[in-house]
Parts: structure tokens; sequence; C-alpha cells
């Protein structure tokens, strides 16, 4: 890959990931009604939804989808512990119904969020 491009991919990844921390700190801070799909992220960002799939995953080895939900998940096990919020009242900051918060909170954890919030605190 030329430098160019390689140059022009790390732009990319860079607007991406700024992007996801805007976006996770507007959700969580209510100005911000929903989580937006990848496909209306990339146009935020003025890029194909495949190109911004394959220039993450080949440079990071990961799909975009994988930091995404990486970002809510840190939030969700911040708010747990450091603020020491309810699991329904963390779901409802993150625009989640409460059961499939904690469906996508166990799936990444192997734990629910109370189990998790009760061997963190």
């Amino acid at each position: 890959m030329s430098k160019i491009n390689n140059l022009r991919s790390e732009e990319i990844i860079g607007k991406y990931f700024s992007f996801l921390d805007n976006h996770l700190k507007n959700v969580v801070d209510g100005s911000s009604q929903k989580f937006l799909t990848l496909k209306k992220i990339s146009t935020e960002i003025a890029i194909s939804h495949q190109h911004l799939i394959d220039i993450v995953k080949t440079h990071t080895g990961k799909s975009p989808r994988y930091f995404y939900e990486t970002k809510i998940l840190e939030e969700a096990k911040k708010m747990l512990t450091d603020q020491n919020m309810r699991p329904a009242a963390v779901a409802k900051n993150l625009t989640y119904d409460p059961s499939n918060f904690s469906k996508f909170f166990k799936k990444w954890t192997g734990k629910t969020p109370r189990q998790y919030k009760k061997i963190n605190l």
C-alpha cells in the first residue's frame, strides 16, 4: 500500500474513532437520543459504508462494529462501577431496553450487568 493510501486510511480510522467518542458522549449526556447505525456514521464522516468496513478491518483486524460495541461496553462498565448506577438506569442512559442491554453486556463479558457490578464494586 502506498504511503498516501496509508495516510488516508489512518485519517479515516481517526475520524471514525473520534466520531464514536463524540457520539457516545452525546448519547450519554442526552444530546443524542439514540445510537446511529454504522451506515449513518459512515455518511457523517463522508465515506461509503463498505469502504469504512474495509479500511478499519484491514488496518486493525477488527470490524468497525467491534470498536463501536467495545466503546459502549466500556462506558457501561464505568457507569456501573464508577458512578454506581443501577443496570436498568445504565440501559436507559445508553438507549437500550434493559433486557437487550443485559444480553449485550453478557455476550461481551460473560456476566450480567448486576453480576459485573457486584464483583467490581
